[in-house]
């Protein structure tokens, strides 16, 4: 009686192979599809946020490249749109948003909430 176990292997093996090619290309292409968007700079600098107006287009989905050119961490956080993104300092990020209703969305700097310019806002219209 032949034993299929090595041909099972095998299989296995073509087929986590596959996943691994699959996973690395949806990744590339996601890398891809948020360079081609539309980009807004955002500095955060030990507790200012700079612009603290970000005006889009409503119904547009963009990125904000975040860098941090403080001394300390920062935290680019909105509550309204579920984001949040930790940087130490001298770190470039980003985050994507998805096709914003009109209106005016909050972001801020959650680790300097006590300074008025660590707050900042998106008018999407």
């Amino acid at each position: 009686m032949k034993s299929s176990s090595g041909h099972n292997r095998c299989t296995i093996g073509w087929i986590k192979s596959g996943i691994i090619v699959a996973l690395g290309l949806f990744t590339l292409s996601t890398m891809s599809a948020a360079s081609d968007l539309p980009s807004f700079d955002l500095e955060m600098r030990d507790g200012q946020v700079i612009p603290q107006l970000i005006e889009v287009e409503a119904g547009t989905t963009f990125k904000i490249v975040v860098r941090n050119t403080g001394t300390m961490p920062a935290e680019f956080e909105s509550l309204r749109l579920r984001k949040e993104k930790v940087l130490s300092p001298g770190a470039t990020s980003f985050v994507v948003i998805r096709k914003l209703s009109p209106g005016s969305y909050e972001f801020f700097d959650e680790f300097h909430l006590d300074k008025e310019s660590a707050h900042g806002l998106i008018v999407a219209r």
